[in-house]
């Protein structure tokens, strides 16, 4: 990882809604190295989405900047893909052509974008699903045809938006140790979105917590499991029980009302 400038920086960031009534976050200030996943977790409302969306260019700042290789973020720009929650495939087109669409976009040649799109369906494990349309997939297959799509892109940041809480308990598991297999092949800077304290320990090269609205980040935890890693390995270590236990403690207090 680099030890310099960060690849994403958040500067004395505020995002202001309703005409001043909801503040998302306020002179929130974050680092993002090049190459490590930062995982950021958070009570409800605290902003983690909105800051993503901001981070991705889709959002403006109230106040603040976002720096990306140390330009400012005004729009969403080359390099950058996202990852949402609730899959956001393009029900009409099939699982190739969805993957596809962003390289169609770009004006990415033909051969070119048939080739990319069998690279990434064969690294999220979809080959034979080409023709398949995403009412004939569980909800698991969807959410990885929506990484192939963002990895179709090339991207050097991905940025995730809870991608697995729609899906069981088994079928996260089952992605958190291929998304963990993926990144060992494919470097990128990663911002991870999670209310799962596990999955951000399993994931995650450090831990943002943030505090409840307004949104600021509390505290920065290193999280110091080699890789690359075995989930069913971290999950029986002593400092994963005192890290998880450390970070619940720490959104206890917003969490129980």
């Amino acid at each position: 990882m680099s030890t310099g400038r960060g690849k994403i920086e958040v500067q004395d960031a505020s995002k202001v809604f309703q005409e001043g009534t909801v503040v998302a976050f306020r002179h929130l200030d974050l680092v993002v190295r090049e190459h490590e996943t930062l995982c950021i977790v958070g009570p409800s409302g605290c902003g983690k989405t909105t800051l993503l969306r901001c981070i991705a260019g889709l959002l403006p700042l109230t106040s603040g900047r976002i720096l990306i290789d140390g330009e400012p973020v005004h729009a969403p720009r080359p390099g950058v893909a996202v990852v949402f929650q609730h899959f956001g495939l393009l029900p009409w087109k099939t699982v190739a052509a969805n993957v596809a669409f962003g390289l169609q976009m770009a004006g990415a040649p033909r051969a070119y974008i048939q080739e990319r799109v069998q690279h990434c369906l064969r690294l999220v494990g979809l080959e034979g699903f080409e023709r398949s349309y995403p009412y004939q997939l569980s909800g698991g297959m969807q959410q990885r045809v929506g990484l192939a799509r963002a990895l179709a892109v090339n991207p050097e940041i991905l940025l995730m938006d809870e991608p697995f809480a729609s899906v069981d308990a088994q079928t996260r598991e089952v992605l958190q140790e291929e998304l963990l297999q993926l990144l060992e092949r494919e470097r990128k800077t990663m911002v991870f979105i999670t209310h799962s304290i596990e999955e951000a320990l399993v994931l995650g090269d450090r831990v943002a917590v943030m505090t409840s609205r307004p949104g600021r980040v509390k505290e920065i935890l290193t999280v110091d499991f080699p890789r690359p890693r075995d989930p069913a390995w971290i999950r029986a270590q002593d400092r994963y029980i005192e890290l998880r236990n450390h970070i619940w403690n720490e959104l206890r207090p917003a969490v129980v009302v």
